[in-house]
């Protein structure tokens, strides 16, 4: 899948320590390509399986997320025996979702996009949605989301890194419907390394994201 690269948020020196500390440290990959990488949509299993459409909202006054059929994104990993842990889980992929929806819709002011990202994280997110705007582009296909960790931080802060595998995923233009299917390679797949902090109403908001493109951690 040929996309141009997230633009992802710049760490302090505090946080970039505490992500090395915590085990979750990486290079990022703030530059600007051709390429274009996708979010996720809602299925949180703790195996592979196929995802769901959309989220279901629910008394906190969680937003609803919704994908159009032919995209979806598939989530490993989810349940670690840790409430705590799996809650943080559960919300960096919503938080991704977010971001996709605001492809899909083709707006940045989605309810859900500044609802599971905060701070820098939703600067560049909405940066990023703009990029696919701009072009007139979207996704289709599949993204499988792997290797998911997390280390927590205190009470309310927790460091989450991941894989995503980009192989099936291809985008498409939405005027010309054309579909740029562009084989896999060893930039279809990426490492995460992301903060995120609990706010006031029990949210994990992915505050932090670097990303590292072709990282060998995540390639088969």
């Amino acid at each position: 899948m040929t996309r141009r690269l997230r633009l992802l948020t710049t760490l302090t020196a505090g946080t970039a320590t505490a992500l090395l500390l915590a085990g979750c440290g990486g290079g990022g990959d703030n530059s600007k390509s051709n390429d274009k990488i996708a979010g996720a949509d809602t299925d949180t299993s703790s195996s592979a399986s196929p995802s769901a459409s959309a989220s279901t909202a629910d008394a906190a006054g969680r937003p609803k997320i919704t994908f159009p059929s032919d995209a979806k994104n598939v989530f490993e990993d989810a349940k670690t025996g840790d409430a705590t842990k799996d809650a943080v889980l559960a919300d960096s992929a919503l938080g991704v979702n977010a971001v996709d929806e605001a492809i899909f819709k083709g707006s940045t002011g989605t309810k859900a996009l500044g609802f599971y990202n905060t701070g820098k994280a939703l600067e560049t997110s909405i940066t990023y949605v703009n990029g696919f705007i701009d072009d007139s582009d979207t996704w289709i296909g599949e993204i499988r989301f792997f290797d998911r960790k997390v280390t927590l931080s205190g009470a309310k802060q927790a460091y989450v890194t991941y894989c995503s595998d980009e192989s099936k995923a291809f985008v498409k233009n939405k005027k010309t419907k054309k579909v740029d299917r562009n084989a896999a390679t060893s930039r279809s797949y990426v490492l995460y390394h992301t903060t995120l902090t609990k706010n006031a109403d029990g949210v994990w908001q992915t505050t932090d994201i670097v990303s590292n493109r072709g990282d060998k951690a995540c390639q088969p």
